[in-house]
């Protein structure tokens, strides 16, 4: 399992310098939360080793040969570095901000997948469907490495999406639990009937180095307490057994931190994007610096 980390901001150029001080500690991968394909196109420009994904784009209100051309610029900005993940989003932000209708949303997924996936892979596509219509039959094809996707997902249907349609799932609030007994056993039969053996699971959780694991889940609770009531994160939550956010979190001190890491690996996580919070002053350095050496131990296996 690589380790890398979940970060980024809204001031650019600190996302540029923060990614490439991510590469140089040695941290396999970067992830930006968001529609953040546009600034993981400069970060590409500006580094040479460090995956970078999307952690995750919501599809709703942005066409799929839309996304999939801004993401092949990204892709040849990181000379193949960069991989798309794409999400859903929730049913209060897409009909209370957005105005659409949430109905159907693993079919409509698997229509964009439908679209989106050849158009990643610079192939024709020509597809109509009830919610997406493209048709671009005679492409060109171009010299631009195909463009990885990964998905969103948390329920049988999309776990399914994942592997027949995309490249695997990426993940929020999934601790090990969640990931071995409902996440990588979903997904690998999907993979195998579908005949796709590559595939991978991403996740990413709340981490912090620290020797005061109680005050440090209260903190957890509080910053990420909408988690634990938006329902596809409540569910993956029961299914890990925890019942709030600071539950499924990391935190502990370096003993704990990787003893969890080991349990996530073991459970079929291929990617852990870890997210730091500030449990105490100092903590995010402290925690970030322990995680790139983590990093780099697991980068030379």
């Amino acid at each position: 399992m690589k380790i890398g980390l979940n970060s980024g901001g809204p001031n650019l150029a600190r996302t540029v310098e923060d990614a490439a001080r991510a590469e140089e500690e040695g941290f396999a991968a970067y992830s930006m939360p968001g529609d953040s394909t546009a600034t993981l196109a400069l970060v590409g420009a500006k580094t040479s080793t460090i995956r970078l994904l999307t952690a995750v784009v919501p599809i709703f209100g942005l066409h799929p040969a839309s996304l999939a051309g801004q993401a092949r610029v990204a892709q040849a900005a990181a000379d193949g570095r960069f991989t798309l993940g794409i999400g859903l989003s929730h049913r209060i932000s897409v009909e209370g901000v957005l105005g659409m209708s949430f109905a159907h949303p693993a079919a409509r997924m698997e229509e964009y997948l439908k679209v989106l996936g050849p158009l990643l892979r610079g192939q024709e596509v020509d597809f109509a469907g009830q919610f997406y219509t493209y048709h671009a039959r005679g492409r060109r094809p171009d010299s631009a490495p195909p463009v990885p996707c990964v998905i969103a997902a948390l329920g049988p249907i999309m776990l399914r999406l994942c592997a027949e349609l995309a490249g695997g799932t990426i993940l929020w609030m999934a601790n090990a639990q969640a990931v071995e007994e409902h996440v990588a056993p979903r997904i690998r039969r999907a993979a195998e009937r579908a005949g796709r053996p590559d595939w991978e699971i991403v996740a990413s959780l709340p981490v912090a180095l620290t020797n005061d694991v109680s005050a440090a889940r209260e903190i957890a609770n509080q910053q990420f307490a909408n988690y634990g009531q938006l329902p596809s994160y409540r569910g993956i939550l029961d299914r890990g057994g925890a019942a709030t956010p600071g539950d499924a979190a990391l935190i502990g001190n370096e003993a704990d931190l990787d003893a969890e890491l080991d349990r996530l690996e073991r459970a079929g996580v291929t990617l852990f994007n870890a997210s730091l919070f500030r449990a105490e002053p100092g903590g995010p350095a402290r925690t970030r610096d322990f995680l790139a050496s983590r990093a780099r131990e697991r980068n030379r296996r």
